[in-house]
């Protein structure tokens, strides 16, 4: 069970009860399962960790993005560097010991060292799981209008990568596994949550604007308008998504592809395999891919030009 797509770390305990006592209703949530809220670092207080205490939460993923206090600032982020540590400490004093931290790289005027004090505060915390992400400018945000007007430059590539190959060194130092190429965790401590989408599991969307999977071709999404949500008696509004053969392809090999696993070449039908298999035999020759029994996996050199991989095998 995932609580995010936003800031539920904001949600008053009344509420947050609300959501659980609604959940026990129409679900049985195993004793093990892995619950997950996202949280801002300001918002981890002792009030909200009590608050915790009385639902199934058994962890917290932060996003911090980084321990510099002049980046955090630029990002428009409300909390500092020493709330980051003040809230996973605080997790963890309250008996939440599965703390994931999200980082972002390649922020303008970030520098190698700005990246490697980012890296290794975070792993000095004890968390169990990092992510790591390099900065995109999406459109029509703040980011990306300076970016078109001048005020910021995209990172240097060259950078970006060793940034990126450094990451890779601490964690792997660290004790960390690379299971997917943005993240990393403490054995026994992936995400279960993300790792269903790369696997292709059932899931469900609750609330305004989420999405659902049915495991086969079909996909659902709640439109976003919240006031119409709530309104709906019965069935909410939404659209639904039907994959065709080829959609269902390609979203396989972009998801597997992105894992330590790699494609499960038995997944794929004769025709599918025997294609995947062709398109993959220039960056096996490359050693950019490697055949692991049945499966195709990124080699360490792949992972740094993946997207372009995918890209090739997808038709």
């Amino acid at each position: 069970m995932y609580l995010g797509g936003g800031t539920p770390s904001l949600l008053p305990q009344s509420v947050l009860s609300d959501i659980f006592e609604a959940l026990n209703r129409h679900f049985s949530l195993s004793s093990e399962a892995e619950v997950t809220i996202e949280a801002n670092p300001d918002d981890v207080s002792p009030e909200w960790l009590k608050n915790l205490s009385h639902t199934p939460v058994n962890r917290v993923s932060m996003g911090a993005q980084t321990f510099s206090d002049q980046l955090l600032n630029f990002l428009g982020r409300r909390h500092n560097a020493r709330q980051i540590t003040e809230a996973v400490q605080s997790c963890q004093e309250a008996g939440i010991s599965n703390v994931s931290l999200d980082l972002i790289y390649g922020l303008p005027g970030q520098t190698m060292s700005d990246w490697q004090h980012d890296v290794e505060c975070a792993l000095g915390l004890g968390i169990t799981h990092l992510s790591a992400y390099s900065l995109s400018y999406e459109e029509g945000t703040r980011l990306d209008l300076m970016l078109r007007k001048g005020l910021v430059r995209e990172a240097d590539e060259e950078l970006s990568c060793r940034m990126y190959e450094y990451l890779i060194s601490a964690t792997s130092q660290a004790g960390f596994v690379h299971y997917e190429i943005s993240n990393f965790a403490l054995p026994g401590f992936h995400s279960r949550h993300n790792s269903g989408y790369w696997q292709g599991v059932p899931y469900l969307g609750l609330g305004a604007g989420a999405h659902s999977y049915d495991g086969h071709r079909s996909r659902r999404a709640n439109l976003p308008d919240i006031k119409a949500y709530i309104a709906a008696s019965g069935d909410v509004p939404h659209e639904t998504e039907l994959l065709s053969d080829d959609e269902l392809y390609d979203e396989f090999i972009m998801t597997r592809l992105r894992t330590s696993a790699g494609i499960p070449l038995d997944g794929l039908s004769d025709a599918d395999r025997r294609y995947c298999l062709s398109q993959a035999a220039p960056h096996l020759q490359r050693r950019l891919l490697r055949l692991d029994g049945d499966r195709l996996c990124l080699t360490p050199k792949g992972i740094f030009t993946s997207n372009d991989i995918i890209s090739d095998l997808m038709k």
